[in-house]
């Protein structure tokens, strides 16, 4: 193995080198593949990944959803029925157009997926028949293609992207608004009590829902830089699907009805996204346990004389603490126990054993928090209870600090000057009042050089009193949030 650099500028002042650095020293990605815009996820991100998809896929289907797999292409006839989806996801379609060796021209051209309504709803009018059928929950894990006009870069953007997608169905606009409901609450339980991402939900202004839907409710986590990445996103989509794809029931009293709709698609890369840059600092990675691909390494510190003992301790603690916990052992012999502490530390390992001769005499290890530093010596025989206590407050203080970093970065502008020397300045999210025009949206855009109105917050209590637009100063009910956004 290559000697490896530890991370060489701070995040706090300069986000984005600090990510950069992070993503390739880590292991995580590698953006040299001959292709523009794609990129190949290394085994440490893959790993933390499917355990980011274990999560959520086992609320899913403790929620009632089903996997499915489709197939990745969908032929334009499909991809042309509903027509604000087409025009708002037409200009970054992959299209597939000849096969073979000869380059034999296809009867219809294929889209490469870039989401799945227009591939699974073809389906659905066939599967659904009845009241009995319904609801119908169903997700898949599976790659997106979008040709990206914007710069790509690993996990936040790129032109290929991993998540999941939930489609459901249901007899009733009520089924329907509850299921949105639904997917924020695994939103929250997932990406905020597993991951330890802090976020807040808005319901996206009609400007900028998704093509096709009667509302776009999104999930906004705030990045160290002060703009903010969208997170998952649920989708009211009404039955603006179900009338072209002619899904229809049969109802109790034998009445055919057009079906209800939503879709839910949390980004797993893009979260791993959120991950890395919420929670890592200038060393390096610091991983939620949950989703860490070691949650222990162990680092046993010997000489020649007493290697053997010292590895043989370290691989008894390992077999002790692998029932319940990602365990390995660091005994190579090329580099010394610091080099180790700081390589696995740029990895981000939530807990760092260490046992040397003395802990080895007395019969104790010592434990290294990454996320503090903190160092505790227990005894061995008290290690799986000491590790799981360990890994919990390190849990417990990720989730905390994600949140009150968002809650720092909130604020009120009640002028464009104030707006635009707050994103400017300081960035975050800025709670503003808004006249609900988009040539006022479009104004605040151009003058903030980039600030977006993200939409009101869910389930926010409605204002008792009246204020004016930012922009028009038009009288206004209506409080938005405006951030920069990648």
């Amino acid at each position: 193995m290559a000697e490896q650099e530890g991370i060489t500028v701070k995040k706090s002042e300069n986000f984005s080198d600090w990510y950069t650095q992070v993503v390739e020293k880590a292991e995580l990605s590698d953006i040299r593949y001959n292709v523009k815009g794609f990129v190949v996820f290394r085994p440490w991100s893959v790993i933390s990944m499917e355990l980011m998809y274990d999560l959520l896929e086992a609320e899913l289907q403790a929620k009632g959803h089903k996997p499915v797999w489709f197939p990745a292409v969908i032929p334009e006839s499909n991809f042309r029925k509903e027509a604000a989806h087409v025009e708002g996801f037409m200009p970054n379609v992959f299209w597939i157009t000849e096969a073979g060796s000869e380059g034999k021209k296809l009867e219809e051209r294929l889209a490469l997926r870039p989401t799945s309504e227009t591939a699974m709803y073809k389906l659905y009018a066939l599967w659904v028949r009845s009241w009995r059928d319904l609801p119908l929950k169903l997700y898949q894990r599976c790659q997106v293609w979008r040709y990206e006009g914007k710069g790509t870069r690993p996990f936040i953007r790129s032109r290929e992207f991993y998540w999941i997608e939930s489609h459901n169905v249901f007899a009733n606009r009520e089924g329907a608004e509850a299921q949105v409901r639904e997917d924020m609450e695994i939103t929250e339980n997932v990406m905020h009590k597993k991951y330890a991402v802090s976020f807040l939900f808005f319901q996206r202004p009609e400007h900028d829902k998704f093509p096709g839907a009667v509302h776009t409710y999104a999930s906004d986590a705030l990045m160290p830089d002060g703009r903010v990445i969208q997170l998952p996103s649920t989708h009211l989509l009404g039955q603006n699907f179900s009338k072209p794809f002619e899904i229809k029931y049969t109802d109790k009293d034998g009445n055919e009805r057009y079906v209800w709709q939503t879709c839910y698609g949390p980004a797993v890369s893009r979260i791993f996204a959120a991950v890395i840059s919420l929670h890592g600092d200038d060393k390096g990675l610091v991983m939620p346990p949950a989703i860490a691909p070691l949650q222990v390494i162990i680092v046993p510190v010997f000489d020649e004389l007493n290697k053997e003992k010292i590895v043989k301790e370290a691989e008894a603690l390992k077999e002790q603490l692998k029932r319940k916990f990602r365990v390995d052992i660091d005994a190579r012999d090329e580099y010394t126990p610091g080099w180790k502490y700081n390589y696995w530390e740029l990895k981000g390992v939530p807990l760092r054993v260490e046992i040397g001769p003395e802990d080895v005499e007395k019969n104790q290890i010592v434990l290294v928090r990454r996320d503090t530093g903190e160092k505790e010596i227990v005894k061995q025989n008290k290690a799986a209870v000491a590790v799981k206590a360990a890994l919990r407050k390190i849990h417990r203080n990720l989730v905390k600090k994600a949140e009150k970093s968002l809650k720092k970065n909130i604020r009120k502008a009640s002028s464009m000057a104030k707006l635009k020397k707050i994103l400017r300045e300081q960035g975050g999210l800025v709670k503003i009042y808004w006249c609900g025009s988009t040539e006022c949206a479009d104004y605040i855009k151009a003058e903030t050089d980039g600030g977006v109105i993200r939409g009101t917050l869910f389930g926010e209590k409605k204002v008792s009193k009246k204020g004016r637009c930012v922009y028009c100063k038009k009288e206004t009910e209506q409080v938005v949030y405006v951030a920069k956004q990648y």
